[in-house]
Order: C-alpha cells, then structure tokens, then sequence
C-alpha cells in the first residue's frame, strides 16, 4: 500500500473513532482581517488587497522578516522592494531573534500604530522561537483588534495557524517537528505553503491523521486566503487545497481544490462558489455519514 492511501486510510480510521466534542473548533479573529499567501507572491492584486485591508498606501506597516535568518536586516533589505512597488508610503521593519527584546515595550512600539504587519518568508519556527508568548506577540492581537490587518507569505503565511506545520528546525519536511505551536491568528487550523508547485499536496495527511480535529488548508503559489471572522474569499493565481477528516469527496479522495473566487466559512466547514449554483460544490464535498457521528 503506497503512502498517500496508507495515510488516508488512518485519517477515515481516526475519524471514525474521534467523538463529536473533540473536533477542534476553526475560527478567524474575531476583528480585523489575515492574508495568507501560500508564497512567490506575484500577483499585484494579493498586495493591493492587503494595503487596502490596511487603509491604503500611507498605512502605517510592520514588516517583519525575522523567518530569512539573515544576521541582520536594513532599509535596504529587497523584500521592501515590493511594497514600495505597490505604492506603500510609511514602511518600518521590525526584526529580533532575541526574545528578551521582543518583549520590551521599546521594541514592540512601532506595532501599535500599524495598521498592517507582513510576515516574510524563511522558516516559520524563527518566527515561533523569537516572539510567541512575548509583548510584540501581544501586539500583533492588538493590530487586529484595532481592525487592521495581518499578512504573510510561506512561512509567513504558516505561523498564522495554529498548529505550525513544517516547524522543525532540523529541516523543513518534516511536517510535525520539534515546533507545533503557531500564532494561532486562525484557530484550529494548520496552514502549509507551495504545496503544488513543489508537489506538498498530499503532505498535510499526516498531520490530519494524527490531529483529525484539525483544519488543514494547503495554499499553492502566487495564491492567498483573505479571512474576515470565521470566512475566507481565495484570491490570486492557483489553488487553496482543503484537507477535512469530516469530509470526503465523491472520488474518495481526502483532499479538494477551491479556486480564485471560491469561499469558505470555518464555522461550518462548508465551501461556496458565486456566480453558479451550490450544487457542484455539494456534490463533490460532503459529510461522510460512514464517519461522523
């Protein structure tokens, strides 16, 4: 038996075995927005979307590039490039690896006027490892309880749920490391990034099988989710990949595709296509009666 059935079929078994009260509930933040880009954000429209979550181009923005691991950043860092491209007008970048600092109230200042914070991409375990548990942690809450928005592209785009997958810091494929805790921004969920354009797309199984109670949304390249509360709009040039243990689809497979304009709302785990019928989408994703209870 090949590894995706083999993993497919725990998923069915854990699922039949799980009690309706251990299912994990997923939730977005309950004000402000997230953009979750699954990485190589080519797209201009994913940017202008986050600036305008922000309050346009002369927002205040965080930008935060700690996931790189470089030794240091600068004002002539490239990854400023693209937002300057885009129009944006008050720019400041905020990094640390020493956890000390990021709970002091010096460093965590410049979060308190943005009114958009980015995450770049690296590896998303520096990003555990220097600010979860710290003030600028708290602060980051405060940005989307002020209503602003957070975004984030790769492992920018993963620190944002709340298991972090690919958080080992020995290497980046093994999907359940020696990291498993993000910043929780989406609850329930475990986000992982290119997952077509380097063939990810079965990866999430495993975390799945061993976490059924576990949302895991894949997000391909030059591709984002725009969360607003518990509902998410797919925007950009690829794939959303859905990994559900309540749901199966009409092939048996264990995962499915939503494309550019499709929703999602977490409460309920159901998608949604405008501008056609519910019908396709019902057909093809449902709740399996075999496995809930």
């Amino acid at each position: 038996m090949n590894r995706s059935r083999s993993v497919a079929t725990l998923v069915a078994l854990l699922a039949l075995v799980a009690p309706a009260n251990a299912l994990a509930t997923q939730e977005g933040p309950s004000h402000g927005s997230l953009v979750i880009v699954g990485g190589a954000m080519r797209d201009p429209a994913i940017l202008e979307r986050f600036l305008e979550l922000a309050g346009g181009p002369d927002a205040p923005i965080v930008i935060i590039p700690t996931a790189g691991g470089a030794p240091s950043y600068n004002e002539t860092w490239a990854g400023l490039r693209q937002f300057r491209d885009a129009g944006a007008t008050d720019l400041i970048l905020l990094h640390t690896y020493d956890r000390e600092e990021a709970d002091s109230e010096e460093f965590a200042a410049a979060l308190r006027r943005a009114r958009g914070v980015w995450f770049a991409g690296g590896r998303q375990w520096r990003l555990a490892d220097a600010y979860l548990g710290t003030r600028t942690e708290s602060e980051l809450w405060g940005v989307l309880e002020r209503g602003g928005v957070i975004g984030g592209s790769s492992a920018g785009a993963t620190i944002q749920g709340e298991y972090l997958a690919r958080g080992d810091t020995a290497g980046n494929r093994t999907m359940m490391g020696d990291h498993e805790e993000g910043f929780g921004f989406l609850k329930g969920v475990a986000i992982d990034q290119h997952v077509l354009k380097r063939n990810r797309q079965f990866d999430l199984l495993e975390i799945i099988a061993a976490r059924p109670d576990l949302l895991g949304i894949g997000i391909d390249e030059n591709t984002a989710i725009v969360v607003r509360g518990n509902r998410f709009e797919v925007i950009g040039q690829s794939y959303v990949v859905i990994h559900d243990a309540q749901r199966q689809i009409d092939s048996g497979g264990s995962f499915y595709f939503l494309a550019a304009g499709d929703r999602y709302d977490l409460s309920t785990r159901e998608p949604t296509r405008p501008q056609m019928s519910l019908q396709p989408l019902e057909r093809v994703v449902k709740k399996d009666p075999g496995q809930l209870p």
